[in-house]
């Protein structure tokens, strides 16, 4: 599962350029422009994933900051925004080296900012939950940018794999 997890982790950020990319070809407008995803505009999704791994690292090992909110902006630009995902990135393949997988067995309790009290799951369910949040938001992006006539996104894990995560099989 371990294997798995940096697999994903990998492929997460690879995942992530091609988002970024893709966005680097819109105006200031179109990346703001309010597209009805659960964040609004192609900004607000991708601020909100780097709030999320914000705060489901902070649940993980106790590092980094805790956003207010789901939806805190994080950056107003692109650029920079990119330069915090880039560096979150890291940051969860690092966190990742460090597991082994009885590290993955033990419990974790947090407080969700949606509800009051705590939770308390396997820490492997909570990984799996942070690459899958990932995936449903990304999917999010995606249908942003091809509403706005911009061409798909592949975004495949298979794709990935055959293209630059060849080592992971």
């Amino acid at each position: 599962m371990l294997k798995h997890f940096r697999m994903l982790a990998d492929y997460n950020r690879w995942a992530n350029v091609q988002v970024y990319n893709a966005a680097a070809e819109l105006s200031n407008a179109e990346f703001n422009e309010d597209r009805g995803a659960f964040f609004g505009s192609l900004h607000g999704t991708l601020n909100h994933l780097l709030v999320a791994d914000r705060l489901w690292m902070h649940r993980f090992n106790g590092t980094g900051g805790v956003p207010a909110s789901l939806d805190t902006i994080l950056h107003d630009t692109l650029e920079g925004l990119y330069r915090l995902r880039e560096a979150e990135d890291r940051n969860i393949i690092t966190w990742l080296e460090t597991l082994d997988a009885d590290a993955l067995a033990v419990d974790i309790t947090y407080t969700s900012i949606l509800r009051p009290g705590a939770i308390t799951v396997p820490l492997h369910a909570a990984v799996s939950h942070m690459f899958n949040h990932h995936t449903h938001h990304r999917g999010q992006c995606h249908t942003i940018l091809t509403s706005m006539g911009k061409p798909s996104l592949v975004l495949d894990l298979l794709h990935f794999l055959r293209s630059e995560g060849t080592h992971w099989m």
